[in-house]
C-alpha cells in the first residue's frame, strides 16, 4: 500500500528547506485539534521574517559605520571631543572612561577617538588593566557591575501553566467541556444529585487528566531543549588573567580582558587589537559584506560575533553584552524558532489524512445514531413529545461523535517525533554528541557514507615526536624517566638552529600554570614539537626574547605550512618554515649535513630524504619538515620566501589510533555505511592508519588530493565507488567528494570537519559533524552535530540513535494507526447496527491518552539496540509507512475487530450474562478487552519484524513504567470509578478473560510476521562500494 502518494505536499528538505515548501505543507494541514500545541515546535515564519528585517536594518547601520563612516568623523578635532560623564561607581573602582564612550569608539571605528585616549595602551590604563598581566580575578565582579556582563537578552522560558493553557486549546476538548456542562445542566434536574453529575463529571475529570499528562510531557520536553540550547552556546576562549593563560567561557569575559584569538575563533566581544600576526577578520555576519578585513594599526577595531578567517592576535575587550551590535543582532536571532524536521512534516500529513477519515466517520456516526433515535421515536408516535432525557441522549451521541474525532485525529504523531528527538538528543549529550539541528538526528539514521578526518577523530590527537632525522641520522626520541635532558648526537650549530626552528616558528606558547609548571597551549602538532624542544633543553622564553618577529604566515589547511620571518640580534633576517613534508621539501635546495654545515641538496640526497619520509609514513607517523633561510636586511620585509631553504630535520610524530575505532568502523560496514578517510596527511601515513582502522581494504583505492581534483567527471564517477582514502587533500577536495557522492550516487553523506575551511563541506553534506575539541567556532557553526570528544566511535553512536529515532516513530505510528482503525470501525459499525456506541466519551478519552501521550512515551523513547546496526540504512525518498507496518496494522486490526465485534453483538450468550446488569457488564468487558488489546499490541509494536518482542525491554524503564501505569489505572477505572466511566466491577474470571483476549494478540503477531510482504525500496541489492547487501527479514529486523 503506497501511502506516500497522498503525502506529496508534505515533503521538505532535511537541511535549509525553502519557505515555499514550509508554507505549502502548513496550508495542507486542514484538520488540527490544537493548532497552538501542534505547531509549538515549528518555526514562526512571520516572526522570522520580522527578525530578518530587523537584522538587515542592524547590518545596514553597521555597514554605514564600517564602510561609509560619516564624513564629519574625519574632520572632528580630536582635542575638541565632547565631555563624557563618569559614574561615581566607575570612579571609585579606578576607571576613567565610561562604558558608552568605549562602545561608541569601537562601534563607530573612531580612530581619532582612540588616539585621543592614548591608543590601546591609553584605553588599558583607563580601564585599569596591564596588557601583560591581564585582569585580576578579584576585579571581575566590579568590572561586571560597571561595564556589564557578556550575555545577550534571551526570551524567558515558558512556565508550566503556559503548557496547561496550550493543552486546553484543543477544539475537541473544548466541545467536550461544553457537552459535559450541558450533560450536568440537563442531568441534575432529571436524575437528581449525584446521579445527574456522573456523565458530565466523568468527561471533565478525563479532560483534566489528559490536559495534565499532556502539559507535563510537553514541559519536560521544553526543559530538555533549553538545556541543549545552553550546551550549544558554550564557547571557551583563551585569556591572560593574573599573568596566567587560561580558558574561560565567553560569557565570563569582562571589559579589560586580554583575549588571544586564533584562526576559526569567534570574536567574543568588541575590542581593540593589541598585537597580531596577519589577522584577517570575516565581518559578513554583522555587515553582510563578504570581503575580509585586515586588522592593523589604522584598522584596530574588532567586533563581537565576527570570525577570525586567518592569522592570530591579541585584543583588549572594551564592550560586552547588549552594548555590542552583535548583542542586538542575537536578540533578533532568538525569534522565529527552528525548522521542522522531515519526519515531523510527514507525520503532520499522516495525521491530516487520518483526521479527515476520522471526521467523516464521526459525522456519519452522529447522523446514524441521531436518525435511528428519531425514527424509533416516530415509530412509537413520540416524535412530538421531547423530554430532557431525550436531550441528554442526543448530547451523549454528540459527545461520542466528538470523542471519535479525539481518537481519530492522531495529534500525537508529529509531537511524538519531537518527544523522540528530545529524548535522543539528551541521551546523545551523555554520549558526548551535541545535536545542533533537530533534523540531523533523523538524517543520521539514513547515513550511507561517512567522510571522516584522520587526526583526532580516528586517532587520539595526543601527539609525540617519535623519530627525528637530522644531520643524516635517524634518532628515536625517548624521554628519560628522571625528566633530564634528551641528548641528540648532533653538532651544536645544528641543534641550535633546530631549537630556533621549533620555538620561533610556532603559533603555540609555553606558559606557567597556577602551580608554576610549564604548560603548552596550542594545537597537538605544535605541542609535540614544543615538547621536543623542551626535551632537548631549549628555553622557549629566552629564544623568543632573542629575536623580533616581523611577519607570520599561520598554518591553514590550504597552505599546509607555517612560516615566520624574524630579525636576528646580530643583524639580518631569517625565515623559518615547517609543514607537510613533500611540500616543504620541494622548497629546499640545501640540507644540513652530519657536520652541521649547509650543503647543496643533490638529487640523490633529495631521494634519500624522500625515502626517509616514506619510511616514517609507512610506520603511521605524521611527517613534518623543518627548514630555514638566511636573508639580508635589504630583503623585502613583507614577503617570506617560497624557495631556497635549507632542510634542518624531518620529524615523525606518533598519533595512535583511538581504542575502539576499528570495531566502530566494522560496525559501520556491517550497517551498510561506507567509511572514507579524507586527510591532509602524507598518503603513506594515511594508508597505514586506514589499514589499522579497517577502512582500507585490499580492493580499496587511495588517492591524493591533487590527483583527485584533476580528474574528469567520468573518472571521478569510476573511482569514487572504490575510493576509501584521500590524502593530501584540500577542503575543496572534500567538498567536491561530498557533492559527487550526494548528487551522482544518491548517498546520504555525513562529513567531519574541524577547520574554518571545512565549513563549505559541512554545509553541503547531509549531516555536518564538527569536532568539539579540535574544531573551530566557524566549523561548529556550520555543523549539524558537534562531536564533543572528537571520537569516531561517538559518530557511530549518533548513527545508531538516528536509526533508533526513525524506528521508534515507525513503531509508534504502527501502534497508533491500529488503535485508530479499531476504535473508528467498532464505534461506527455498532452505532449503525445497534444504535449505541460500546465505548463512551470518557472511555475513548482514556484510550486516546493510552495511544497518544503514553504511547509516545513508551515507544518513541526506546533506547537503541545493536541489531539496528545490522540492517541497511533507509534510502532517500523511501516510504515511511512500510508494507511490513501495513501488514501488522491490518492483521492486528482484523483480530481486534473480530473479537470485539463478537463480544458486541453476541457477548451476552458467549459469556452467559443475564440480569439487569448484563448490558453494563458486557460493555465493561468490551472496554476492558479493548484496552488490554492495546497494552499487548504496544508490546508487539516493539519489534515490527522480529519474533522476540521482549529483547531489551528491561532496559527501557520508561516503557515498563507506562505499561504498569496503564494497567493500574485501568483497574482503578473499572473497579472504583464505575459511575464516572460507565463501568461496573468485574469478576476475576472476566478479568482473566479480558487479559487473555489481549494476550492472544501476541501469538497472532508471530503468525502475521511470517506473512511475506514486498520490502519496497528498503534493501539495496548491491552496495555500490562492493559490500554485499545485508539479508533482511524477521531474523535481522
Amino acid at each position: 500500500m503506497d501511502f506516500e502518494k497522498f503525502l506529496k505536499e508534505f515533503d521538505v528538505e532535511p537541511k535549509n528547506p525553502s519557505e515555499a515548501a514550509i508554507r505549502r505543507w502548513r496550508s495542507a494541514v486542514s484538520i488540527v485539534k490544537n493548532r497552538r500545541r501542534r505547531f509549538r515546535m515549528t518555526a514562526d515564519l512571520d516572526k522570522r521574517s520580522e527578525a530578518e528585517q530587523k537584522k538587515l536594518k542592524i547590518q545596514e547601520k553597521i555597514r554605514v559605520a564600517l564602510y561609509v563612516q560619516k564624513a564629519a568623523l574625519h574632520f572632528i578635532d580630536a582635542g575638541a571631543r565632547g565631555e563624557y560623564t563618569l559614574s561615581d561607581e566607575a570612579r571609585k573602582a579606578g576607571f576613567s572612561i565610561p562604558a558608552d564612550e568605549l562602545a561608541s569608539i569601537v562601534r563607530g571605528h573612531d580612530i581619532k577617538g582612540l588616539k585621543f585616549h592614548g591608543g590601546v595602551e591609553g584605553i588599558a590604563r583607563k580601564v585599569s588593566v596591564s596588557l601583560d598581566e591581564g585582569v585580576h580575578e578579584s576585579d571581575i565582579p566590579i568590572r561586571q557591575k560597571v561595564f556589564g556582563i557578556n550575555r545577550f537578552t534571551e526570551k524567558p522560558p515558558r512556565i508550566f501553566l503556559m503548557f496547561v493553557w496550550d493543552a486546553l486549546q484543543d477544539l475537541t476538548l473544548i466541545i467536550l467541556m461544553v457537552c459535559a456542562a450541558l450533560s450536568i445542566g440537563v442531568g441534575l434536574p432529571t436524575e437528581g444529585w449525584p446521579a445527574g453529575m456522573y456523565d458530565g463529571l466523568g468527561i471533565l475529570l478525563s479532560i483534566i487528566l489528559v490536559v495534565m499528562v499532556t502539559a507535563i510531557s510537553d514541559y519536560k520536553q521544553s526543559m530538555q531543549f533549553i538545556d541543549l540550547d545552553r550546551e550549544k552556546k558554550k564557547i571557551s576562549i583563551q585569556v591572560t588573567r593574573d599573568e596566567k593563560r587560561q580558558k574561560v567561557s565567553i560569557y565570563d569575559l569582562v571589559v579589560g580582558d586580554v583575549v588571544h584569538l586564533y584562526i576559526g575563533d569567534q570574536v567574543p566581544a568588541d575590542g581593540i587589537f593589541i598585537s597580531n600576526h596577519s589577522l584577517v577578520i570575516d565581518e559578513s555576519c554583522l555587515s553582510g559584506e563578504s570581503e575580509p578585513v585586515n586588522i592593523y594599526d589604522e584598522k584596530p577595531f574588532l567586533l563581537s560575533g565576527t570570525k577570525v578567517q586567518d592569522g592570530s592576535g591579541t585584543m583588549l575587550v572594551t564592550t560586552v553584552g547588549m552594548r555590542t551590535e552583535w548583542g542586538k543582532l542575537m536578540e533578533t536571532l532568538n525569534e522565529g524558532g527552528v525548522d521542522e524536521t522531515p519526519l515531523q512534516v510527514k507525520l503532520n500529513g499522516v495525521a491530516t489524512i487520518i483526521g479527515k477519515i476520522g471526521l467523516s466517520f464521526a459525522v456519519v456516526t452522529f447522523l446514524v445514531l441521531a436518525i435511528r433515535f428519531m425514527v424509533e421515536k416516530a415509530i412509537r408516535h413520540e416524535f412530538t413529545h421531547w423530554s430532557s432525557a431525550d436531550a441528554l441522549t442526543l448530547i451523549d451521541y454528540f459527545a461520542i461523535a466528538v470523542t471519535i474525532i479525539v481518537v481519530a485525529v492522531p495529534e500525537g504523531l508529529p509531537l511524538a517525533v519531537t518527544l523522540s528527538l528530545a529524548f535522543a538528543m539528551k541521551k546523545l549529550m551523555n554520549d558526548r554528541a551535541l545535536v545542533r539541528h533537530l533534523s540531523a538526528c533523523e538524517t543520521m539514521g539514513s547515513a550511507s557514507c561517512i567522510c571522516t578526518d584522520k587526526t583526532g577523530t580516528l586517532t587520539t590527537n595526543h601527539m609525540v615526536v617519535n623519530k627525528i632525522w637530522i644531520c643524516t641520522k635517524i634518532a628515536d626520541v625517548k624521554p628519560k624517566e628522571d625528566g633530564s635532558i634528551f641528548q641528540l648526537e648532533t653538532p651544536e650549530r645544528a641543534l641550535n638552529i633546530l631549537l630556533q626552528a621549533i620555538f620561533q616558528n610556532t603559533g603555540s606558547e609555553v606558559v606557567k600554570d597556577k602551580e608554576g609548571k610549564n604548560t603548552i597551549i596550542g594545537t597537538p602538532t605544535e605541542t609535540a614539537l614544543l615538547e621536543l624542544g623542551l626535551l632537548l633543553g631549549g628555553d622557549f622564553k629566552a629564544q623568543r626574547n632573542e629575536v623580533k618577529i616581523i611577519k607570520v604566515e599561520p598554518f591553514n589547511s590550504v597552505r599546509k605550512k607555517m612560516s615566520v620571518l624574524v630579525a636576528l640580534p646580530e643583524g639580518g633576517l631569517r625565515a623559518f618554515c615547517k609543514g607537510a613534508s613533500e611540500i616543504v621539501l620541494e622548497m629546499c635546495d640545501k640540507v644540513i649535513d652530519d657536520s652541521g654545515e649547509s650543503v647543496p641538496l643533490s638529487e640523490e640526497k633529495f631521494q634519500e630524504v624522500t625515502d626517509i619520509i616514506n619510511g616514517f609514513a609507512s610506520e603511521a607517523l605524521r611527517t613534518l619538515c623543518l627548514v630555514f633561510k638566511d636573508l639580508n636586511d635589504s630583503s623585502d620585509e613583507n614577503n617570506i620566501p617560497e624557495n631556497g631553504y635549507t632542510l634542518i630535520a624531518v620529524v615523525g610524530i606518533k598519533d595512535p589510533v583511538r581504542p575502539g575505532v576499528k570495531e566502530a568502523v566494522q560496525t559501520c560496514l556491517t550497517a551498510g555505511i561506507t567509511v572514507r578517510m579524507v586527510t591532509g596527511d602524507n598518503i603513506n601515513t594515511a594508508k597505514a592508519i586506514a589499514r589499522e582502522c579497517g577502512i582500507l581494504t585490499p580492493d580499496g583505492v587511495a588517492v591524493e588530493g591533487p590527483e583527485f581534483r584533476n580528474m574528469s567527471p567520468d573518472e571521478m564517477k569510476r573511482i569514487i565507488p572504490q575510493l576509501q582514502v584521500m590524502a593530501r587533500s584540500l577542503p575543496l577536495d572534500k567538498h567536491t567528494l561530498v557533492t559527487q557522492l550526494r548528487n551522482t550516487f544518491g548517498e546520504v553523506v555525513a562529513v567531519t570537519g574541524d577547520g574554518t575551511n571545512d565549513a563549505p563541506a559541512l554545509h553541503e553534506s547531509d549531516i555536518g559533524l564538527a569536532m568539539g575539541l579540535a574544531g573551530t567556532e566557524v566549523a561548529k557553526e556550520s555543523a549539524d552535530v558537534i562531536i564533543l570528544d572528537d571520537n569516531f566511535s561517538t559518530i557511530v553512536k549518533v548513527a545508531k540513535w538516528g536509526r533508533s529515532v526513525y524506528i521508534n516513530i515507525q513503531k509508534f505510528v504502527q501502534f497508533q494507526l491500529t488503535v485508530n482503525i479499531v476504535a473508528l470501525i467498532i464505534n461506527f459499525v455498532s452505532a449503525c447496527i445497534s444504535g449505541s456506541a460500546p465505548l463512551t466519551a470518557v472511555q475513548l478519552l482514556w484510550v486516546n491518552m493510552i495511544m497518544d501521550t503514553l504511547g509516545a512515551l513508551a515507544l518513541a523513547t526506546e533506547p537503541p539496540n545493536d541489531a539496528l546496526m545490522e540492517r541497511l540504512p533507509v534510502g532517500r525518498g523511501e516510504s515511511f509507512i512500510t508494507n511490513v507496518m501495513w501488514r501488522n496494522i491490518i492483521g492486528q486490526s482484523i483480530y481486534q475487530l473480530i473479537v470485539l465485534g463478537l463480544l458486541n453483538f453476541d457477548g451476552k450468550q458467549l459469556l452467559r450474562l443475564s440480569g439487569s446488569e448484563a448490558t453494563d457488564v458486557l460493555n465493561t468487558v468490551i472496554f476492558n478487552s479493548f484496552v488490554f488489546c492495546q497494552v499487548f499490541n504496544e508490546i508487539n509494536s516493539r519489534e515490527m519484524e522480529k519474533i522476540n518482542i521482549f529483547r531489551g525491554m528491561l532496559n527501557s524503564w520508561l516503557f515498563i513504567g507506562v505499561m504498569v501505569a496503564t494497567v493500574v489505572f485501568q483497574v482503578i477505572i473499572v473497579e472504583f470509578l464505575g459511575n464516572l466511566a460507565s463501568t461496573v466491577p468485574l469478576s476475576w474470571q472476566l478479568w482473566l478473560f479480558c487479559v487473555l483476549i489481549g494476550a492472544v494478540s501476541m501469538p497472532i503477531a508471530v503468525v502475521i510476521k511470517f506473512i511475506p510482504v514486498g520490502k519496497g525500496t528498503t534493501a539495496k541489492p548491491n552496495h555500490h562500494d562492493g559490500y554485499e547487501a545485508l539479508p533482511s527479514g524477521p531474523e535481522l529486523a
